[in-house]
């Protein structure tokens, strides 16, 4: 991984050991210069100290390794001949070999895990940032775009302008959606200018396809009957984006 991508899953990595040298001295460099990669990389090692205060450890009595040797030895064939032992023999005759091996496989198999919630927690939230819903609002007149409306899966909803929307003294740009004709419009949102903002949606039905989006020009603070009084700017229905 290289550091111009996400800082929570490189910092994990960084954390963990698992960055080539290349990466992981760029990481160091940054830890050192930015603050705020030093603090991603603090939380991890937080976040990671919680699992080795839950481990207790577990020390083989020294009988059952001098068993395990014996069996090695038991198992070898008492005619072989004589030869400089290989490295796998080596390897296999250290009881050091064996304890640093089975350490590994578990700090691997634990680094492996860690990783992937990383990754998946990753995607996760790349996803919850990208809208189910999009309406492209648009003046009815001149067919020209106005403003962006966003429906994300968590709920959330916001209006993006792509205009300076002209608002005269004493007057307000207010938001509506229509999900049924037959309840009628309700207010979302309320603006002395053009700008981005988070509409208001938690008390209505989650929001779906070909839901009406507009922006009307009312009085400074918003229409007084409720209901949409003033010209209709930008307007239009959302569709699925996935």
């Amino acid at each position: 991984m290289t550091p111009d991508r996400d800082d929570r899953p490189y910092a994990a990595e960084f954390v963990l050991g698992l960055l080539d040298a290349e990466a992981r001295a760029a990481a160091e460099h940054r830890l050192a210069t930015d603050p705020a990669f030093a603090r991603e990389v603090a939380a991890w090692q937080k976040h990671f100290a919680a699992f080795d205060d839950t481990a207790e450890p577990v020390v083989p009595s020294d009988d059952l390794w001098r068993r395990i040797e014996a069996g090695m030895a038991a198992a070898a064939p008492a005619a072989a001949p004589v030869s400089p032992p290989g490295l796998l023999h080596r390897l296999w005759s250290s009881l050091g070999a064996l304890r640093i091996a089975a350490l590994s496989a578990t700090t691997a198999a634990f680094a492996l895990a860690i990783v992937t919630a990383v990754t998946v927690r990753h995607a996760q939230e790349v996803a919850a940032r990208k809208p189910v819903y999009v309406a492209i609002l648009i003046d009815d007149a001149t067919r020209q775009a106005g403003a962006v409306v966003n429906a994300f899966a968590d709920g959330r909803v916001e209006m993006i302008p792509l205009v300076d929307m002209a608002v005269p003294t004493g007057r307000s740009l207010q938001v509506w959606t229509l999900w049924n004709r037959e309840i009628g419009p309700r207010s979302v949102g309320l603006l002395d200018r053009a700008r981005a903002t988070s509409l208001d949606l938690e008390r209505l039905p989650t929001t779906a396809a070909d839901q009406l989006f507009e922006i009307t020009l009312e009085p400074s603070g918003g229409s007084p009957t409720g209901r949409p009084t003033g010209p209709i700017l930008y307007k239009g229905t959302t569709a699925r984006t996935l």
